[in-house]
């Protein structure tokens, strides 16, 4: 009798012990459990925690709770400016009613990606390629409004929407290139000719400085000269100031000038060969061969004659002193200049 007992005690707690342990769930802290009596929903969500079903009458689903990151696809479109792109994205959700997202749809997660991919090729065909590329901010924020609508009916909330790549054709990348380096080159020209004018004004303004300091600009010949002697160079190259041909030229004497326009007449004046006008002879006043020879000879004497007269001439405008003879005869016949004695 005591051994019928204790097997029965024993087979009652082996029963129970296999109805505790098929009845006995565990809920995480990230879950929340929605029970299904014979297919119909239990009002009760099960919190985290340790809990009882019915065994075979009752099932119990669990949803998590935490943020799921899904990425998107990547989707071809064409933008509204007629641009074929290719572009992913990356959604994040969570379910706030684990029971509309067990009842209302058969797999949240499945919807929530397709409805992803559709809103994604909704926006693509919307935009332009610029806002794409430089306005992301704004297409998040229209993406999220459209999957946010009909995920609020299955219980899920979406977090945010990003677009995560933006894959152009290689034709539009190398165009996109060559407009970027026109328009740096077109700024770089801007920058120089700025800095072309401001460097003419600060130029201009020194000019103005050195031109009431000729001593400047003697210092800053030096300077630059200077510069070119510290590099390594075998040749000096050393720039003639322009300035110096002018103090020349303003410190010659007037009475060189005149003199020698007065040398230049003089010269002018003189007999020179046979360049004497004659008038032609006739056939009939032919000369004869010892006249020809004496005329010869009187022209070679008026030619030496010139010659010295010239050399008289250079000498007294040299301010030395003509000596005695001949010499002293044909200095006496020429021109008076400025600045003599009558």
């Amino acid at each position: 009798m005591v051994e019928e007992l204790l097997t029965a005690l024993a087979l009652a707690g082996s029963g129970v012990a296999v109805y505790v342990a098929s009845a006995a769930r565990v809920v995480k802290q990230y879950e929340r459990g929605v029970v299904l009596r014979f297919g119909r929903l239990r009002g009760e969500i099960r919190m985290p925690g340790f809990t009882m079903i019915v065994p075979i009458v009752d099932r119990m689903h669990k949803v998590n709770m935490q943020i799921v990151t899904m990425p998107v696809p990547a989707q071809d479109g064409i933008t509204r400016d007629n641009v074929t792109v290719r572009v992913d994205a990356v959604i994040y959700f969570k379910v706030v009613d684990p029971a509309d997202a067990i009842i209302r749809v058969e797999d949240y997660r499945f919807a929530v990606s397709q409805m992803a991919q559709t809103s994604l090729r909704s926006i693509l065909g919307k935009s332009n390629l610029d806002d794409l590329l430089s306005n992301r901010e704004k297409l998040n924020e229209g993406l999220e409004l459209m999957m946010d609508s009909p995920a609020v009916e299955w219980g899920v909330t979406i977090d945010r929407v990003e677009i995560k790549d933006v894959s152009l054709p290689e034709t539009m990348k190398r165009s996109m290139a060559r407009q970027a380096e026109a328009d740096r080159e077109r700024r770089a020209r801007v920058i120089n000719a700025d800095a072309e004018l401001q460097a003419s004004k600060k130029l201009a303004e020194a000019a103005g400085a050195m031109s009431d300091e000729p001593a400047a600009l003697q210092l800053r010949l030096l300077q630059t000269v200077v510069a070119v002697a510290a590099e390594k160079n075998s040749t000096l190259v050393l720039p003639f100031p322009v300035e110096l041909l002018r103090f020349l030229e303003r410190s010659t004497p007037r009475e060189v000038a005149q003199r020698t326009k007065a040398l230049t007449d003089v010269l002018d004046a003189l007999p020179k060969g046979n360049a004497r006008a004659e008038e032609p002879e006739s056939p009939e006043e032919s000369e004869s061969p010892e006249e020809v020879t004496e005329k010869e000879e009187g022209e070679e004497k008026e030619i030496e004659s010139g010659r010295e007269t010239q050399k008289a001439t250079d000498v007294s405008l040299m301010g030395t002193t003509v000596p005695d003879g001949p010499e002293r005869v044909a200095s006496a016949g020429r021109l008076p200049l400025q600045g003599e004695g009558g």
